[in-house]
């Protein structure tokens, strides 16, 4: 009887350690590993379809008209950068020299009239004045005054601003060399389409284009930031008040 009981206790042990091992172990082969969200990297142009990647690591993302504003607004933005935007409106271009620093931009827009326009952004104002002049005009900026107000250079802000029911296709693209999130959106109405390209990498905003019927009629692209912004870039007015110093704390500026 003794040794009945000892193989009866032998065999319960060995069943104990058998259902152990197996939800350790096997368990996770039936329900699958714990998801994790990771934003993809794009795949090479012409390798995968629109809104499709195929990196590893987590659950896969997808770029979709529902989705592409949110991945945009996820992605992490440059807080201190140099670049230049050239934008051409009907064949005539303009390019802008722009610097972002501790929430302040400055863009020095050159017209095609020769006329430079000189824009800074900060502290929920917007200051103005053309060339050499020491006029300054100046006025309120609201949230959407990220980059430069007024002046077609649009922002990543402008793709989160569309209304959703108007986005018509989004997805993975790259774009002048530069991988990024894209979305195309159509007004009817128009007979018009808005095309933008946000970097997956930095969050700007480096690619945008209108199309009216089968005339593209505007353009705006982006050179590569430069991180940080330059020591010497200069957030001064005309008659010489410093609105902001790169690196710095900026000074309390009253409207």
């Amino acid at each position: 009887m003794e040794g009945r009981n000892r193989n009866i206790l032998v065999a319960l042990t060995a069943i104990v350690i058998a259902l152990a091992v197996f939800s350790s172990f096997g368990l996770p082969l039936f329900t699958g590993p714990t998801a994790t969200i990771t934003l993809p990297t794009p795949a090479p142009e012409g390798s995968a379809q629109p809104g499709q990647s195929e990196q590893g690591g987590g659950v896969r993302v997808e770029v979709t008209p529902d989705t592409v504003q949110s991945v945009i607004a996820a992605i992490s933005r440059l807080e201190s950068y140099s670049r230049v935007v050239t934008v051409t409106l009907e064949g005539s271009a303009s390019t802008a020299l722009v610097w972002v620093d501790g929430g302040w931009t400055r863009s020095d827009l050159n017209l095609p009239t020769g006329l430079t326009v000189h824009t800074i952004v900060g502290q929920e104002q917007v200051w103005r004045w053309n060339n050499s002049e020491r006029t300054v005009l100046t006025w309120g900026a609201d949230e959407a005054s990220v980059d430069v107000e007024g002046q077609r250079i649009p922002t990543y802000e402008d793709v989160l601003a569309l209304d959703r029911s108007d986005i018509t296709d989004a997805g993975y693209e790259n774009k002048n060399g530069f991988p990024c999130v894209y979305a195309e959106v159509c007004i009817p109405e128009l007979n018009q389409w808005e095309r933008y390209w946000v970097s997956s990498d930095t969050g700007l905003l480096m690619a945008a284009e209108t199309q009216v019927g089968e005339t593209v009629v505007y353009t705006m692209a982006a050179t590569a930031a430069e991180i940080p912004a330059p020591a010497w870039a200069s957030f001064q007015l005309p008659d010489g008040t410093v609105l902001h110093t790169v690196g710095e704390e900026p000074p309390q500026v009253s409207p």
